[in-house]
């Protein structure tokens, strides 16, 4: 393809437009409660943390680093990384014999999906794992076309990247390696390479491991307890609905298409894995109460089948022209769900026009707006407020006064926005690692909705300020700031009892 050919094609064009729509969206909200998280754990450098590999961490704290309060630069990466995304789904695309309609299709289709384009706005640990599986597929279709077992060690080398900024690919893996026995992939099994590719894997990521080791393996933790109580369970019926609502309603028909030709169509008998690896993988989220948008990963290869099954199928332009058009204006109108792209005014009223109510995914009460955009919200009235009890105390209790939160979110936003204040502890996840700071818990600031609870460990609590943003999640809003005085017990003595992994 000439110079001329590559500008125009549609991997660059809708890669393009992808930055675009990303750069705008930042134009409103604020940062995100992982995100302050992310950079918080960014400032303590480390080969790991309780709930994610330290990849993501650090590219925060780097962009917290050269930018200070950009969102445009703590934001960059993900941007990217969905550009590439979809320009990888169109080369899938055209890898699989797929024309130019194929091409635009599956690039549309992964450009517009609701969960993509949220996963290229925030910066999240989900952020490289469709790529990387992406680059993982492209490789079966070389094991399964060319018979080479060598390049297993390819798939090897992109897991242990991906397992550097999120455990999730693993279970990728996993559904893949139970449906091989039933596709020509089984012949795998009878060479060295898959083994010596998951050792590479196990090589690569081997310092987090061993920090997970060292720290009793958190991460387990946090799994057993996602499982057994915070995530929503599903049955198959409600998880499938969460894949068309996160994925793209209308955009379904494609990957539906793609399904059902890798799993019934003898043209398409060769990747028949891909259909078996989705229906194993959704099995074992439903079994184990995973995340409807844990699937992420598996979609674009899926669009990339589907677009060139349904131009294989669809001759008529009228009624490919029809499929894009729908698609694309279901996507637009889908799109303020997914991406801030409208003041949050305006958003709410939308809302409320097209009737939508959001699913919450875990067992969280929500707010008038969807929990990934009401988690943008409230952070720095609270480290205003907070900041404001700690400066008005006297010199001697600011001397032991610290923040003491409920989670990481506020004790991030509180490390983030706060005016000069010692480093927020917390029992939350990888504040409980970093422990109570020496302080003994003699002068503590806290935002409660129950201050009388307070008194049950503290001699004096003295309501300061009242938390009360509309916007932000229930459980962070309608808060009471406080001030609690002489401990009723030691809080370094007490801290194992604040470890909360969840």
């Amino acid at each position: 393809m000439t110079r001329t050919g590559w500008l125009t094609h549609p991997a660059i064009l809708l890669g393009v437009v992808s930055l675009a729509i990303h750069a705008f969206a930042n134009q409103h909200y604020d940062v995100f409660r992982d995100e302050l998280y992310f950079i918080v754990c960014g400032r303590h450098p480390a080969w790991g943390f309780v709930d994610q590999p330290p990849l993501v961490p650090l590219v925060a704290g780097f962009a917290d680093w050269a930018a200070p309060g950009s969102l445009l630069a703590l934001r960059a990466i993900p941007a990217l990384m969905s550009a590439l995304t979809v320009a990888g789904t169109v080369l899938l695309a055209r890898r699989l014999g797929g024309q130019a309609f194929a091409q635009w299709l599956a690039g549309i289709c992964a450009l517009l999906a609701p969960f993509d384009l949220t996963l290229g706005l925030l910066l999240v640990t989900d952020l490289f794992q469709p790529l990387a599986w992406l680059g993982c597929a492209w490789v079966l279709l070389d094991i399964l076309e060319k018979g080479d077992q060598r390049r297993w060690l390819v798939i090897g080398a992109i897991a242990g990247f991906a397992l550097w900024s999120k455990y999730m690919i693993l279970f990728d893996l996993v559904a893949l390696a139970l449906v091989m026995p039933f596709t020509p992939l089984r012949r795998a099994f009878l060479t060295p390479w898959p083994y010596l590719a998951g050792l590479l894997a196990v090589l690569i990521i081997a310092p987090n491991v061993i920090w997970q080791w060292r720290h009793d393996w958190p991460f387990l933790e946090i799994g057993a307890n996602g499982a057994s109580g915070k995530n929503v369970a599903m049955s198959l019926p409600q998880y499938l609905l969460g894949e068309v609502v996160l994925f793209g309603p209308a955009a379904a028909i494609v990957w539906i298409a793609g399904l059902l030709a890798l799993g019934f169509s003898a043209r398409w008998r060769l990747y028949r894995v891909f259909a078996l690896q989705y229906a194993a993988f959704v099995l074992i989220e439903i079994t184990l109460h995973g995340k409807d948008y844990y699937a992420a990963a598996l979609y674009p290869p899926l669009f990339a089948f589907g677009a060139t099954v349904i131009e294989a199928a669809v001759s008529r332009a009228a009624l490919r022209a029809a499929l894009v058009v729908i698609i694309v204006a279901v996507g637009i109108v889908a799109m303020p769900m997914a991406l801030p792209v409208l003041p949050v005014g305006r958003f709410v009223a939308y809302e409320r026009a097209l009737g939508y109510a959001p699913a919450p995914m875990e067992r969280r009460a929500l707010s008038d707006l969807p929990q990934i955009y009401a988690d943008m919200f409230g952070w720095r009235e609270m480290a205003r407020q907070v900041s404001q009890a700690y400066w008005a105390l006297p010199e001697e209790d600011r001397a032991k006064a610290v923040f003491a939160a409920n989670n990481y979110g506020e004790a991030a936003a509180v490390d983030i926005f706060g005016d000069r204040l010692p480093p927020a502890i917390s029992g939350h996840n990888n504040y409980f690692i970093w422990g109570p700071r020496g302080h003994d818990g003699s002068v503590v600031i806290r935002v409660t909705a129950k201050p009388d609870a307070a008194r049950e460990s503290y001699a004096q609590v003295d309501i300061v300020a009242q938390l009360d943003d509309p916007h932000a999640m229930p459980d962070e809003a309608h808060l009471y700031v406080v001030v609690c005085r002489g401990r009723k017990s030691s809080l370094i003595a007490d801290w194992p009892q604040f470890k909360n992994y969840n």
